[in-house]
């Protein structure tokens, strides 16, 4: 990291190297790999590091999110790209990243399911893997120069890739001087003969994966606005909602999500499963106003139905199973995460230290987790564990047959209470000596 220049330098010495590779004609161009989605603005961008002088290498992560693949390739080509590389990271994206942090019971600002942050390191990663098999040292995207993800893919390039550049056109006064923004994409993709589709934009953006789906932007930015109800798409409203009550089972090992009702399943396929079941019961919608890393205050709307359940379910059988200190613990522990998470430190010592602790703390979560799910609500209603820290016998308010000795309760408190009755004594002392 330490060898890396910073973005805007980076950016403004790789497109002069671009620029200068123009004049020469019959030089080998620099390659660049662009993580590129076959929206307008990297079909743009695509082009528009053609004509820089780049040999312009796009990239497409595929983390669940619905997209005509075999159309991607080939309009990543007619846009000025060299090569397509098209990913299939479903599986690791759940495993690696998502379930750990349903372990962790993470929520950014305690709501947020870090759909999006969660999405971006494994991108990134896989970026860089491309990278260094293309022999490439500079790394492209698409994001805004407001935005949290500029921050997390270029945190990854910066981490895995010793001596990275940075091209963010975005950030660059070169490229939105002459693209400002959709009318101007619009123009500049129709002069290099790019598809573009012509249907009327929806009033927000929106971003896919196998954990949510996120809105945000247009009538979004408006903190009162109530979202339209054709935007949700994983969920249904709660009006439409047809489903009855339903009683589902997920079963843990060491805090991993491996079946439900019964049914194992690999991670993406559990997450799927459990999308499918909570979306027709309309839960996980949020609607909240979040703190961007980079200092601003931002609305966001998010389905999450699979990791809401997923959550609730793994939290319910780790107060079952995990001791309290520990817990404790843990719980005070998870914010850090859930921050690091949503700022991009992914790869870093101290996520490298929490992911550690994580794997040490679920030893004993394990066991199933009975729920009932209905309009919009989830409802733990059982749980068993052979790893259950509960005991009756010492828990129950009858006879226990000297399992526990209520009067040791006396002591314990007393004790507790010490530095309590110490400073009410000096309380009592010091008020004595103001009415001398």
């Amino acid at each position: 990291m330490a060898t890396a220049k910073s973005s805007s330098s980076a950016a403004r010495t790789a497109l002069a190297k671009g620029a200068s590779k123009e004049t020469k004609k019959g030089a080998k161009k620099e390659k660049v790999i662009l993580a590129y989605s076959g929206g307008l603005d990297t079909s743009v961008i695509v082009r528009w590091l053609e004509q820089k002088g780049y040999d312009v290498i796009c990239y497409c992560a595929n983390v669940g999110q619905e997209e005509k693949y075999n159309d991607l390739e080939k309009k990543a080509l007619n846009s000025g790209g060299s090569k397509c590389y098209i990913v299939d990271m479903q599986e690791e994206f759940a495993r690696d990243f998502v379930f750990p942090a349903i372990a962790w019971n993470a929520k950014y600002e305690g709501r947020y399911l870090l759909g999006t942050s969660l999405a971006r390191p494994v991108i990134a990663k896989h970026m860089v893997e491309i990278a260094k098999k293309e022999g490439a040292t500079i790394i492209a995207h698409g994001a805004t120069g407001k935005g949290n993800d500029q921050v997390r893919f270029e945190l990854t390039a910066y981490a895995l890739l010793p001596g990275v550049q940075i091209i963010a056109p975005w950030r660059d006064p070169e490229f939105n001087s002459q693209i400002k923004g959709r009318v101007e994409a619009i123009e500049y993709a129709q002069k290099w003969g790019i598809p573009v589709k012509a249907t009327k934009k929806d009033p927000w953006s929106s971003d896919d994966n196998l954990l949510h789906i996120s809105f945000e932007a247009g009538m979004l930015e408006d903190p009162a606005a109530r979202p339209l109800d054709r935007m949700y798409q994983k969920t249904l409203p709660l009006a439409e909602v047809k489903a009855k009550r339903q009683t589902i089972t997920v079963d843990f090992i060491e805090g991993v999500a491996v079946a439900i009702d019964g049914k194992k399943m690999k991670a993406h396929e559990l997450l799927n499963a459990a999308n499918e079941i909570g979306g027709k019961h309309g839960i996980g919608r949020i609607d909240m106003v979040e703190s961007r890393f980079v200092g601003m205050k931002s609305r966001g709307v998010y389905e999450t139905p699979g990791g809401t359940i997923l959550l609730a379910a793994h939290q319910d059988l780790e107060a079952l199973t995990v001791g309290k200190d520990l817990l404790h613990t843990k719980n005070t522990l998870a914010v850090r995460w859930a921050q690091m998470a949503y700022f991009g430190f992914w790869y870093c010592e101290e996520m490298d230290a929490l992911q550690a602790f994580l794997k040490s703390s679920q030893r004993h979560v394990t066991g199933r987790v009975t729920m009932e799910l209905e309009k919009g609500n989830v409802t733990v209603v059982g749980r068993e564990s052979d790893h259950s820290l509960y005991d009756a016998a010492i828990a129950s308010m009858e006879a226990d047959g000297g399992a526990y000795n209520q009067s040791d309760a006396t002591g314990f408190i007393r004790l507790q209470a010490l530095p309590l009755r110490v400073a009410a004594r000096r309380a009592v002392r010091l008020a004595e000596r103001k009415r001398k």
